[in-house]
């Protein structure tokens, strides 16, 4: 089960990404983070963007309101959306699982 916590406004998270996939999406859990991969090279920042644009849109929040707060550099990221519930967050990602 994916690990989220709610403060302030915003839902927190891990997720652990596979950069140059032949595709974005979800490919499930990993110790409590929410697995991606993610069609673009970890290079330039290029795969962080990737992942923000991503997320936004499949919890449908503004690109604005995802911020990578740790891992920039790493395949494991903390991320933060502001503006959304745990409760919708929950939803979004589990739908996303099917």
């Amino acid at each position: 089960m994916i690990e989220l916590s709610e403060k302030d406004g915003a839902v927190t998270f891990k997720v652990r990404v596979q950069p140059r996939a032949p595709q974005t999406g979800v490919t499930g859990e990993h110790a409590g983070a929410l697995k991606v991969r993610l069609a673009a090279p970890p290079v330039d920042g290029k795969a962080n963007q990737e992942c923000r644009r991503f997320l936004s849109k499949l919890l449908g929040v503004p690109q604005s309101s995802v911020e990578i707060i740790s891992g920039e550099s790493s395949r494991d990221k903390l991320i933060r959306v502001r503006g959304l519930s745990a409760e919708r967050a929950r939803r979004s990602l589990a739908g996303s699982n099917q």
